[in-house]
Order: structure tokens, then C-alpha cells, then sequence
């Protein structure tokens, strides 16, 4: 029987597209799943390919050809260390495992350092895409063992969506956790841009807009600069309609949203490496809120809110709402890629920056027109210490933070809750701030806790007893 080019473990939606975009470009694949059932369907679905289901994990290894490669799509945590637990054991030195899946990357680097000694290379790889991008074509972010890059690459960009220049949205992200790590921040900036997009739409339920409109709103927004999947994908949600009741569809939906934790996780390695990061926070925030339905239901009936009335202007109203968008976004994006750059330095990973916004402009969930000018933002300054003072992204600033200030302010005064908006304009002021009040909480700080101050006028730790 011919020796297989690749293993996958784990035939849910995810694996079983992947597998198939692997065949479908000249990959013969081997899979299997504990769950016999989607065993079954890989089978059905493959009949007449090059691939195969296999009935355990020592028949899917001895299957594929040497060196061999098995990529893991299963679920994060515990899942995939009793996976590795039952197939390292089957494998030899030079074979190459990969973690396609939402793991943290510190787990990864804990997985890699157990490996040591084995000469078994891992990958851990952040996929991006859905089960749309699995198929046809994700943003595929490895870091790990170097030694494997040389043989998954030619494998995993031909998989990869490609960007319209025609660059394969897969580079190599570095050693260690860089792979998973790339992709926890790519899912943080993800949960802003979905929170800010929400608000928006929240703001112009406000102005009196029906879902047909706001879906024509942000169908005309996509043909420009703020082009994006998100915002496609919006439009067309907005102008579904409900086959039952003729309602818009997304107004019959609870307003309850869930999450998987990697936004979560974006805002506590933010929190380690002492990264502000606000606006992904918020977004997480926001759905944790969301999720206290009962509460809020309650709450509206005895907590009351501004009685101001919309401008009637709306046109202008939406210009403005346009322009804060955009100065929002911004500042999600400079607020992520702040934190990838703590995160190098914490671990001298070494970070190809432009090539982390070249893998993101096509094929994963945050492809979007500005990325394009975030690469090369990058690619002009490796180092940049934050994309706001990049000299493109300064005047996009400048062209907009005013549009975000009347749209923060306008709806303070509507109260429509916009706590995304609201971080990214306090995170740009405190940003463009050369002097902030922090001055006098490291004065209260040595006041009741003898923490010491350093002063202005020249250097040293000074104590005062204020109370004397």
C-alpha cells in the first residue's frame, strides 16, 4: 500500500476540511479520530481520494511515509497532551508533529522541552480561517522546532490562502510558543474588531437605522478603507431575514455571546508583560456581560439612563461613526502587536513583524484592507515601538481621533454602552500623553506604603514622610 504524506488526528469540521484541501492539493492524507463515527464520514467523504481513515493511531503512523508528519486537530489542554501521551511513543527521531489548534502557547513551549532528547520535532501552529478557510485556503501562523520548518513549508503554503499579491499567507514565526502565541494576539485583536463593530451597530440601532439599513451602511463601508471580512460579513448578517417571522434574522438572535478563551488569554499574558492592552480587554469584558442576561433584563427595569434625543443629522452622524471606526481599529491593532513585541523580547523569539501582518491579509478572520499598511509599517521599521507612531498610521490618527471623540462623547450622552470605543480613545490620549497623573498615585503609593518615588530633577529612589 503507498506510504501517505500526511497523518491528521481529529476529523471534526476543522480536520476533515483540512485533510481535504491537503488532497485536494496533491497530499495524500491518512486520518483518524477516536469518535468511529467520524471515521465513517472521512471515509464516505474521501471515497475516490487520496486519503484514508484509519481505526487507530499505531495504523495511522504506519501509514505515512519517513520521515513521518501528523498534524493534531483536537481539542486545547488536556486533549492534546493525552493524545501526544499515546502517539509520541510511535514515533522516531526526525518525525515532525504539529498542534494545529487554539493551544496556549505556553504549552507548547512546556510540550517542546518535554520532547527534548527524542528527536521528535514539534510545531505549534495557530490556523486561522474557519471551516471556510480550512477547506479553501487559512492563515497558517508554525513556530516550534526550526529543524521542521523545512518540511512542512512546502506542504503548508500550498494549503494556505494566498494574498492578492500572491504571497501565501504562511510564514514561520519563530521558535518556541511564536506560532500559537501569534495567533492568541491575532484572536485578541479579533475580539476587539468584532466588539467595535458591534458597537457601531448598537450606535446606529440608537440613530433609528433598521438592520436593512445599517446592512447597506456597512456594505458601503466595505468598498473602502475599512474593507474587511468582519465588516463584509456584517453587512450580510444585517440583511438576513428571518424565514419564519420576516423579522431581520440577527434580531431574533439572544443577545448572549460566548467565548473559547483566547481572548481571555490575549488580555492575561497582557497583564503578565505588563502590555496595555485595554480595548482587547474590554471586548472580553463585554461578552462576559453579555452572558448575564437575567441580571441586565432585571437591572433595566429599575436603572435609568439619558433621555437625550439623536441628531436628526444622520448623515453627518454616520461620517463621524466611519472615522471613529477607523481610529478604533487602529489602536486594537497597535495594542496587539504591542504585545507581540513584549512577548519577544520576553522570549527572543525574534518575531518577523511584517511577515506576521503579511500571513494575516488573507484567509483568517481579521483580514483586512489595513493590513497591507501595518506590513509595511514593519517592513520600513523592524522595530517600531508601536504602530500609532508609525508616520501612515500617525495621519490616520490625526484624520480621525476627532471623529472618534464626537462619537465616544455622543454616546455617553445617548448612553449606548460602547466600552470598546471608549478604551481605544482613553489608550491613544494616555499614549500621546508626555506627562501623565501617574505621578501622584506614586505619591499616595509612598505615602501609605513607603514605596519610594523617583523625581524629575535628577536620579535616585526618595521616600517622604508625609505625614510629618
Amino acid at each position: 500500500m503507498q506510504a501517505m504524506d500526511i497523518g491528521l488526528v481529529g476529523l471534526g469540521v476543522m480536520g476533515e476540511n483540512l485533510a481535504l484541501n491537503l488532497e485536494r492539493h496533491g497530499f495524500s492524507v491518512s486520518g483518524f479520530d477516536l469518535d468511529a463515527h467520524k471515521r465513517n464520514n472521512f471515509a464516505q467523504r474521501t471515497q475516490g481520494l487520496q486519503a484514508r481513515a484509519c481505526d487507530s493511531l499505531a495504523e495511522l503512523v504506519a501509514s505515512l511515509s519517513v520521515p513521518r508528519r501528523v498534524w493534531l486537530m483536537v481539542p486545547a489542554g488536556g486533549a492534546v497532551d493525552q493524545v501526544l501521551a499515546q502517539l509520541t511513543p510511535l514515533l522516531s527521531s526526525g518525525d515532525v508533529l504539529i498542534d494545529g489548534g487554539n493551544t496556549l502557547y505556553t504549552d507548547t513551549q512546556r510540550r517542546i522541552k518535554a520532547l527534548q532528547g527524542s528527536g521528535i520535532l514539534y510545531v505549534g501552529m495557530g490556523v486561522s480561517g474557519g471551516e471556510e478557510g480550512a477547506l479553501n485556503g487559512p492563515a497558517l501562523m508554525p513556530g516550534g522546532s526550526p529543524e521542521a520548518w523545512p518540511q512542512v513549508k512546502p506542504l503548508l503554503q500550498a494549503i494556505a490562502a494566498h494574498a492578492e499579491d500572491g504571497q501565501p499567507c504562511c510564514e514561520w514565526m519563530g521558535p518556541g510558543g511564536a506560532g500559537h502565541l501569534v495567533k492568541m494576539v491575532h484572536n485578541g485583536i479579533e475580539y476587539a474588531d468584532m466588539q467595535m463593530i458591534c458597537e457601531a451597530y448598537a450606535f446606529m440601532q440608537r440613530l433609528g437605522l433598521s438592520a436593512a439599513e445599517m446592512g447597506e451602511v456597512f456594505a458601503t463601508w466595505n468598498e473602502g478603507e475599512l474593507g474587511s471580512y468582519l465588516i463584509d460579513i456584517t453587512a450580510q448578517i444585517l440583511r438576513r431575514t428571518d424565514p419564519e417571522t420576516g423579522a431581520p434574522l440577527v434580531d431574533m438572535i439572544l443577545d448572549t455571546a460566548e467565548q473559547k478563551g483566547t481572548g481571555k488569554w490575549a488580555s492575561q499574558v497582557a497583564l503578565d508583560l505588563g502590555v496595555p492592552a485595554p480595548t482587547i480587554a474590554e471586548a472580553v469584558f463585554a461578552r462576559t456581560l453579555s452572558a448575564i442576561k437575567t441580571e441586565r433584563v432585571a437591572a433595566a427595569q429599575v436603572l435609568h439612563g439619558p433621555t437625550a434625543a439623536p441628531s436628526s443629522a444622520r448623515g453627518a452622524v454616520l461620517a463621524q461613526l466611519r472615522g471613529a471606526l477607523m481610529a478604533a481599529k487602529v489602536c486594537a491593532y497597535a495594542q496587539g502587536f504591542a504585545l507581540l513585541r513584549a512577548a519577544d523580547r520576553e522570549h527572543q523569539w525574534q518575531l518577523p513583524m511584517a511577515h506576521v501582518a503579511q500571513v494575516w491579509r488573507a484567509g483568517c478572520i481579521i483580514r483586512a484592507h489595513l493590513l497591507e499598511d501595518i506590513r509595511r509599517a514593519y517592513q520600513h521599521q523592524a522595530d517600531l515601538p508601536n504602530l500609532l507612531v508609525d508616520p501612515h498610521f500617525a495621519r490616520v490618527m490625526a484624520d480621525s481621533q476627532q471623529d472618534l471623540r464626537e462619537v465616544v462623547a455622543k454616546a455617553a450622552l445617548y448612553g449606548v454602552p460602547m466600552p470598546a470605543f471608549m478604551s481605544a480613545l482613553g489608550y491613544y490620549d494616555a499614549y500621546r500623553s508626555a506627562r501623565l497623573p501617574a505621578n501622584l498615585l506614586q505619591a499616595q503609593r509612598d505615602y501609605f506604603g513607603a514605596h519610594t518615588y523617583q523625581r524629575t530633577d535628577r536620579p535616585g529612589k526618595f521616600h517622604t514622610r508625609w505625614g510629618d
